[in-house]
């Protein structure tokens, strides 16, 4: 006990940021560094590594409300969605699967230390100032080495205050209702304190019955009998609260802290069976953290230091008076990270990014009740970049040990050790003084620890390997001005983004749910090869008063099997993996009326690792349309109403086998904001 606490002191210690040295406080440095906002989304084109942004504008057109909406927006990206407003939402992206995506809230990583996955169901939009999503990483010196260390990165922004001048606060209130018993009230509050201190409360409640028809067919061909029926045991309800807290010290020094809190109870329909209608479990989650972030920055040096503490407490039970089941878990989480950034010539930056990371998980199972696991990541990164070049490296060092105790007197303990050190290397390049193209390439090597799930529940104790992943992508983008007349206030501007890529997976594991959202079973493929292709284009027209954008998207992945030749899965594609799939919008803002509309296509997938007939899931195209209009009151205010129906044709789909998706439905709006 005293080693493990004297490896934890050591660990905090090394993660402390540099202490930057005395600079020069020549003003016009000092502002030309601080106009780098956090608020700024990333770029989509100066990036070597594939970035897609969804903005607040964007946020509010499409009426997305959880982290998943946005989500599903991004080209490429693969959701796994079990059915209504309370399913969970999972995503992968390139064949990667979920554990390798990392969300990032606010600079601080979100974990989950017992599936390795996030539940984007959980986290909402109300006050986000956009949401992005990177392939391989974030293209930003000044972050954690958990965003190094990620396979994909999604970046979720907290929206400050936007109090103008000499008003002191900002009120928001809307509500939200729908089919199937939606209803969803939000509340949020700005206050400025003061020029340098300032802080947002905001809260939402959100439930509905879930109980949405759908058709059962009883043969997979869908061409025999069937019955219409309706969701059972889906009613959910879900709390959320958040306050932020923003500080700018001086020019130099910014501090700024998060304390959330989210409370949840679903019940868990399970998959669609014919002949079966068991309804008799559900799930309860409570989800607390607190996190503060410091950054400063010098002429030559920035820094920053993150803190955070994390608790989350699962419930699962099966009240089947046969077979009556309660499953508790609690996961805490400590963790501290440090990065310097020093800039010895211009252009040119070198980091150091330290984290350390504490995870523990109880749980009232008879085998490996308790687990713990204790990480160091460490990065040395460089880069460099002019109007024209921009290149950057780094190295990855990663060292974790992890400690598993057991209620069975029979059973060791058991003690497992990681020691992995993973490259990255990118650049994108302009090519042509005069034209808005560029081209872009990175390689990089991730590393996976398997999750605390994978290793030790259920009841069993598995023999895993880590998940090792190779990425490279070849890509061009390019943003041009189409048409631009003052006299006639037209401007129309195109932006292209084109992206080739192949990955390889080895150890690759793969979770299906066995009977239910919350068992699953771990399927283990020696190696996985990914190759595939991202097209995206954005048409932006702004015409006199009005503003039309047009965007469309493909993405074809070829996610096959390379363990053992000859065996029966050997070259069929991975389970739950569209080979096709891409998306069209339309969005029209005029002084009048809001319209907008969108469609997401997926092609056939297979839920099982043998491709045939009777494991293909249907290909599906899922519509939408809208309608708003913003009210603006002499005194300042604004109400805003906006009504969409959802599914437009409605189709009936499945993204996970045996979960039906809600057809047709609508949601109404209002928001006023004083």
């Amino acid at each position: 006990m005293r080693e493990r606490q004297f490896y934890i002191l050591i660990l905090l210690l090394c993660a402390a940021p540099l202490k930057p040295a005395a600079q020069d406080t020549v003003k016009r440095h000092v502002l030309h560094e601080v106009q780098v906002s956090t608020q700024a989304p990333p770029s989509e084109t100066y990036t070597s590594t594939p970035t897609q942004v969804v903005t607040t504008e964007k946020i509010e057109q499409t009426g997305a409300v959880q982290l998943s909406d946005a989500v599903k927006q991004m080209n490429g990206v693969t959701l796994k969605d079990y059915g209504g407003v309370g399913g969970i939402k999972t995503m992968s992206a390139r064949g990667l699967g979920s554990q390798f995506s990392q969300l990032i809230i606010d600079g601080v990583a979100v974990n989950d230390c017992q599936n390795g996955q996030i539940d984007l169901g959980r986290y909402l939009l109300g006050n986000s100032a956009y949401v992005s999503f990177s392939n391989a990483q974030h293209d930003e010196p000044l972050q954690s080495a958990r965003a190094f260390a990620a396979g994909n990165v999604v970046l979720m922004e907290t929206q400050r205050p936007a109090v103008r001048g000499k008003r002191l606060f900002n009120l928001k209130v809307g509500a939200e209702g729908g089919s199937f018993h939606l209803y969803s009230p939000t509340l949020s509050w700005e206050h400025r304190i003061n020029k340098k201190l300032s802080y947002t409360l905001w809260g939402n409640y959100i439930s509905t019955k879930g109980n949405y028809p759908f058709t059962l067919y009883y043969t997979a061909s869908q061409e025999d009998s069937s019955s219409r029926e309706r969701r059972e045991n889906s009613r959910m309800w879900m709390a959320t609260a958040d306050a932020n807290l923003f500080y700018t010290i001086n020019p130099r020094h910014e501090l700024t802290a998060k304390v959330h809190y989210m409370q949840s109870r679903h019940e868990l329909p399970g998959p669609v069976v014919y002949y079966t209608r068991k309804c008799s479990e559900h799930s309860e989650d409570r989800l607390f953290f607190a996190q503060a972030r410091y950054q400063y920055t010098g002429r030559r040096v920035r820094a920053q230091a993150l803190l955070k503490y994390q608790q989350t407490n699962d419930l699962y039970e099966d009240t089947a008076a046969a077979s009556r089941t309660l499953n508790t878990y609690r996961q805490q989480e400590a963790y501290v990270s440090g990065t310097a950034v020093y800039r010895p010539a211009d252009g040119l930056k070198i980091s150091l990014a330290t984290d350390g990371v504490y995870n523990t998980l109880r749980s009232n199972l008879a085998k490996n009740n308790a687990v713990w696991r204790l990480s160091s990541l460490n990065v040395l990164a460089a880069a460099y970049d002019n109007s024209w070049l921009s290149v950057s490296a780094n190295i990855l060092a990663t060292i974790a040990s992890e400690h598993a105790e057991t209620a069975d007197d029979n059973t060791a303990s058991l003690d497992r050790g990681y020691r992995r050190l993973s490259p990255y290397v990118g650049f994108n390049v302009k090519p042509f003084k005069r034209l808005g193209l560029r081209l872009r390439y990175f390689f990089k090597e991730n590393y996976r620890i398997p999750n605390f799930n994978e290793m030790y529940y259920f009841s069993i104790t598995r023999e895993l390997q880590p998940e090792k992943a190779l990425q490279h992508n070849v890509g061009i983008t390019w943003v041009e001005r189409l048409v631009r007349d003052t006299s006639r206030r037209v401007d129309t501007r195109l932006q292209l983004t084109a992206d080739a890529y192949y990955n390889r997976v080895s150890d690759k594991l793969i979770a299906i749910p066995v009977q239910n959202m919350f068992l699953w079973s771990m399927i283990n493929l020696g190696r996985v090869d990914i190759y595939g292709v991202d097209v995206k284009v954005d048409v932006t027209a702004k015409v006199r008063r009005c503003t039309i954008t047009v965007g469309g998207s493909y993405a074809y992945q070829n996610a096959t099997d390379r363990t053992v030749e000859n065996t029966k899965t050997y070259g069929h594609q991975i389970p739950y993996t569209p080979r096709n799939s891409g998306g069209a919008s339309l969005y029209v803002e005029t002084p009048w009326v809001d319209i907008g509309y969108t469609a997401m296509i997926v092609g056939s997938r297979y839920y099982r690792q043998q491709n045939t007939a009777e494991t293909m899931l249907n290909p599906y195209c899922d519509q939408g349309v809208s309608l708003g209009h913003t009210f603006r009151f002499k005194n300042g205010s604004s109400l805003k109403l906006k009504g969409q129906v959802l599914n437009l044709f409605d189709v009936q789909y499945e993204i996970v086998r045996s979960y039906p998706m809600m057809g047709r439905n609508y949601r109404l709006s209002a928001t006023f904001e004083l």
